[in-house]
């Protein structure tokens, strides 16, 4: 089994002495620092005030009252310290300004905790006190019953909003920046923002921080849809790899360097300006490409390399697992800390390395983006996911032993296949050992059929079906019994089925092979659109993404024209039930296209 590494790496798990700690003081501290000890011409922007002051004194009618009482106005808070200061203005408005710290200003409650969020939000619920504030619920007292039955009233009662013991997820100097520093030190990063929009918002931030409109983002054709909502939101334009197609699979996988290169020098060629290049790495079938060679080759000429690692939060902590793209060097790296770590679903993890990236940047990318109502479960489930990992290192000895185990017990039932990097003619360094893929095609099944068999017969849940394979992901809740039970449910449909006549499901060609792009996904995305069915889209240039979910890969981006490859392809799969997101009719009898009369040739493939 192959157990390739991107990189020469060695990691220690005895104290992880790869880690390094974060800077003290971020650049975005640094930054605010001056603005409070400086005088200078006017800011058009103030800090964000904190929650607490918030509710004192909300909306701008107030200010003018502020400014009469400034000088006897004395804040008494803690451990959260706040002053009133001016804020330049013509207007002579005071500006509300957080005092900054270089580090993070933990509570006495907190202090020395292994999860300081988890402790604050606990040590906060408990105090008996008689609220005034949201949500509704008031800890509880109002918590729906049919709700409160089903998940209990813990998650009401600390269901907190941003009080002042609890940070300021925008501004952080206490509990969330100290929690936030942890993870950076655990995950190798220099800087770490938790997420509460998932990993989507985080791809999004990335993309908007380092790609100003019409600036082009080398991409893999089979990105995740959030990639194209950033090019949607940033202006990007998109320079489209297409990766290696295993048509047997139907399973595109990674990109290659020189398939990176290649596009590199096309764009320079033309004078095209690159804001960065992104990489899915793992896939969602745990393919990785060789990030370490792309950053060598994107730095040199000060391109930022963005990672998709959505699937790889847990890299990190195995040998046996392949390098992390922030290990391999990338400057921005987003993982989904709630798939195989145990976060919460929603809960991701955005970390940076490097300078290529504003930092500044990132964050105000991310105050766009994300709520500014963040859930406190949500994001003390991320310092409890990283503090379950520090207090044991071996966290993921038994899941890989289980993993390694069932692929080889898979790989013995006839008529299971079992996918690994034999089955790519590229030479990617590494596949994640968790994820197994298997198909059932040898037996006449199709992904779809065989999930069915296995869900309805089984009760086998898998993580994701295709139209020829079913992907099992193995985590730190997966049991023995459960890998137990998935191989001797295989080796019941392998003898059920040895003598099956062939599959309902037709045979398409791969909908990523060939396309053309006439506009770029903003531009797509707004332009008036007509409604036509789908049967008559075929030459049209699509005015939507339409995308079989999971796994999230787009068949149709906003902008690319209809051919009769992605045409099948959705028709195909429609018809064998399987769920498209992004098309505003869901049942995909109909397809918007933009109503324009000419178009621009951005670029085809």
């Amino acid at each position: 089994m192959e157990q390739g590494r991107c990189d020469n790496t060695t990691r220690s798990f005895n104290g992880f002495n790869r880690i390094t700690s974060p800077s003290s003081t971020s650049s975005s501290q640094r930054h605010r620092q001056q603005h409070t000890t400086t005088s200078g011409p006017p800011l058009p922007a103030c800090a964000s005030p904190s929650a607490h002051v918030n509710r004192m004194f909300s909306f701008t009618f107030f200010y003018p009252f502020l400014a009469l009482i400034q000088s006897f106005l004395v804040l008494q808070e803690s451990p959260r310290r706040h002053v009133i200061a001016p804020c330049g203005t013509s207007q002579n408005v005071p500006r509300i300004v957080e005092t900054e710290a270089t580090t993070a200003e933990p509570s006495a409650a907190v202090q020395g905790a292994t999860a300081p969020l988890v402790q604050a939000l606990k040590s906060t619920a408990a105090h008996e006190v008689s609220c005034f504030h949201f949500p509704g619920h008031n800890r509880g007292n109002a918590a729906p019953s049919s709700l409160s039955k089903l998940i209990g009233m813990g998650a009401f009662t600390h269901d907190l909003p941003e009080l002042p013991e609890l940070d300021d997820r925008f501004y952080p100097k206490g509990v969330i920046l100290d929690a936030q520093n942890r993870a950076a030190q655990l995950f190798g990063s220099s800087k770490t923002w938790f997420l509460v929009n998932g990993s989507t918002c985080g791809i999004q931030a990335a993309v908007m921080a380092t790609c100003s409109p019409d600036d082009y983002l080398v991409i893999p054709r089979n990105c995740h849809i959030s990639v194209i909502s950033a090019m949607v939101l940033s202006g990007a334009v998109p320079k489209y790899i297409v990766p290696e197609y295993n048509s047997g699979w139907d399973i595109a996988g990674g990109v290659t360097l020189s398939q990176v290169d290649e596009a590199l020098k096309e764009l320079q060629k033309d004078g095209k300006k690159i804001g960065a290049v992104l990489v899915t790495s793992p896939t969602y079938h745990g393919i990785c490409s060789n990030v370490r060679g792309i950053v060598d080759a994107c730095h040199p000429l000060h391109i930022p390399v963005i990672v998709d690692e959505a699937h790889g939060a847990h890299f990190r902590f195995h040998d046996s697992f392949p390098s992390t793209a922030i290990e391999q060097g990338a400057d921005l790296a987003v993982q989904s800390t709630h798939k195989v770590l145990s976060s919460l679903t929603q809960s991701s993890m955005l970390h940076m390395a490097g300078n290529l990236v504003d930092a500044d940047k990132v964050n105000q990318c991310l105050q766009l983006l994300q709520s500014s109502s963040p859930s406190y479960l949500l994001l003390s489930s991320l310092d409890a996911a990283r503090a379950q990992l520090s207090e044991n290192l071996k966290s993921f000895d038994e899941p890989v032993a289980m993993a390694f185990e069932t692929r080889e017990q898979l790989r013995l039932i006839p008529g299971i296949s079992v996918l690994d990097l034999s089955s790519f003619v590229s030479d990617f360094p590494a596949i994640d050992p968790l994820r197994i893929t298997v198909s059932a095609t040898d037996l006449h099944l199709s992904g779809y059929e065989a999930d069915d068999i296995l869900a309805e017969e089984h009760q086998i849940v898998s993580e994701l079906v295709g139209t020829k394979a079913v992907t099992f992901a193995v985590n730190l809740g997966t049991r023995q019994q459960d890998v137990e039970k998935l191989v001797q449910s295989a080796k019941h449909v392998s003898e059920k089925h040895s003598s099956a006549k062939e599959s309902r499901f037709r045979k398409c060609r791969s909908p990523l092979d060939k396309f053309s792009v006439k506009l770029t996904p903003r531009e797509a995305f707004f332009t008036n659109k007509k409604r036509v069915c789908i049967e008559d889209s075929l030459g049209e240039i699509c005015g939507e993404l339409i995308c079989p979910y999971p796994p999230g890969i787009p068949v149709l981006i906003p902008g690319e024209v209809v051919t009769q490859d992605s045409l099948s392809y959705l028709i195909n799969v429609r018809d064998q039930g399987m769920a498209i997101s992004g098309a505003a009719d869901a049942k995909l009898n109909s397809i918007m296209l933009p109503s324009l009369a000419h178009f621009r040739i951005v670029c085809s493939i």
